[in-house]
């Protein structure tokens, strides 16, 4: 079921979000808010069965805020609506509201081109072979059209809507069950209508040889190590999270402690949280998300354990709150821009001024204090005021030998790159950045 959620959220335009109004909140609703979430898709929720003597709509309106739902009369951002799937009450308003929301994103679908869309299941048939179900986005899909599905294609043989009639064609919108492939496609995968059998087999052949060189090239699993590397090095800015703890109270600290790390520059993206085990629908979402499950005086259950190392979900448990936030602030540290600070080297007066052709100017100095060191910065200053910031200590010499640096009570010549206007009396001042990591 998380699977299957997980794909509702990728391939639709809107998430319509149904809570019954005496249950409220369950664990699989906010699983599926977390896939919504994940998936970047608007969500409008129908608060069910408010027939029901048992319905406490405020109650239920104060869940959904919880999970960042605030609802619209609440002053938040989320329609939510007061439904009766037995009496009727509200589905006009669901529909008026999901029309006047496809207008606002301005959804639109060719119904003439040919058609695509996603692959919601499919199967072996023992009677009809390979049957998919398809979800069309854009186009009409009709009987006779070359089908591409993942690796499969063929032409479509028979067509069946969703009330079980055999039908031609099908437009956007519309969700079909077709026979003709010869592969079953994986649910989720992307469906085209191309011109010719040739050419899809072309392509599903394409494919195959990609999805091999992709299985031989498979990146590392994504870890807290690996996240550590990427934000290092600018590649990610949040770090991705799935939160489980052994009781509410717990589960409540780390989150507070959690969200207080994130900054104007990286951030803590808490994907889903609950209280109880690590299960296989934590894992699934954590793959399809490329987050890092974090456990609270919890383990994962053994089919959850056996599938994250299958797909790569790093999981990791912890005992002690503080290690759970510190090994989270080490990798969000990485991402901080460097705290550059400005350090003294020396200062040195300018007692000779020397014009060489082809050379420049050179100053002869007496180091008052600290030392002259080449490639420093350096700060020309006259009368207490700063005539030249930020130049470059180019050539450094003790008498006619070069130096590294020359340190106070010595005199030196030294030359400022594309800087001639040093006069007797200048005071220079060299200095230098350095780049200091900061912390959260």
């Amino acid at each position: 079921f998380t699977a299957m959620r997980a794909r509702g959220a990728n391939m639709t335009d809107v998430v319509v979000l149904v809570v019954a109004a005496d249950d409220g909140v369950m664990p699989q609703t906010a699983e599926a808010i977390s896939h919504a979430k994940a998936a970047n898709v608007p969500i409008v929720v129908a608060l069910n069965k408010i027939d029901l003597p048992n319905a406490n709509i405020q109650r239920v309106m104060g869940q959904l805020a919880e999970h960042d739902l605030q609802p619209r009369e609440w002053g938040g951002q989320t329609e939510v609506l007061q439904t009766s799937a037995i009496t009727g009450e509200g589905i006009d308003t669901l529909v008026e509201t999901l029309s006047l929301e496809a207008e606002l994103l301005e959804l639109q679908a060719e119904i003439d081109a040919p058609a695509g869309g996603y692959v919601i299941e499919s199967e072996m048939d023992p009677g009809r072979g390979v049957v998919a179900r398809l979800l069309i986005l854009d186009g009409t899909l009709k009987v006779g059209d070359v089908v591409l599905a993942g690796l499969g294609f063929g032409r479509v043989r028979a067509m069946i809507d969703s009330h079980g009639e055999s039908v031609q064609s099908a437009p956007p919108a519309t969700p079909v069950e077709v026979s003709g492939l010869n592969e079953v496609p994986e649910a989720g995968d992307k469906f085209y209508v191309i011109d010719t059998l040739d050419k899809a087999r072309t392509v599903a052949e394409e494919r195959r040889q990609q999805a091999r060189t992709r299985a031989l090239a498979a990146p590392p699993p994504v870890s807290l190590e690996g996240l550590w590397s990427q934000i290092q090095e600018g590649r990610i800015t949040d770090v991705p999270l799935i939160v489980k703890a052994d009781v509410q109270g717990s589960l409540e600290a780390l989150i507070g402690s959690l969200n207080k790390l994130s900054t104007d520059e990286v951030r803590v993206n808490i994907l889903h949280t609950g209280v109880g085990g690590i299960s296989s629908g934590d894992v699934a979402l954590a793959a399809a998300s490329s987050a890092i499950i974090v456990g609270f005086n919890v383990v994962p259950a053994a089919g959850a354990r056996a599938k994250a190392e299958e797909d790569g979900v790093d999981v990791r448990m912890y005992r002690v709150i503080y290690d759970l936030i510190d090994d989270i602030t080490r990798v969000l540290e990485k991402g901080l821009a460097p705290e550059i600070r400005e350090e003294s080297l020396g200062r040195a007066q300018v007692r000779q001024v020397f014009k060489v052709s082809r050379v420049g100017t050179i100053a002869g100095c007496f180091v008052t204090d600290g030392r002259a060191v080449r490639n420093a910065l350096v700060r020309i200053i006259r009368e207490n005021v700063v005539i030249g910031d930020e130049r470059t200590l180019d050539s450094l010499k003790r008498f006619k030998d070069d130096a590294r640096e020359v340190r106070a009570g010595m005199e030196c010549g030294l030359r400022i790159i594309d800087y001639d206007d040093v006069k007797e009396g200048d005071e220079l001042e060299f200095y230098q950045r350095v780049e200091i990591e900061r912390k959260l």
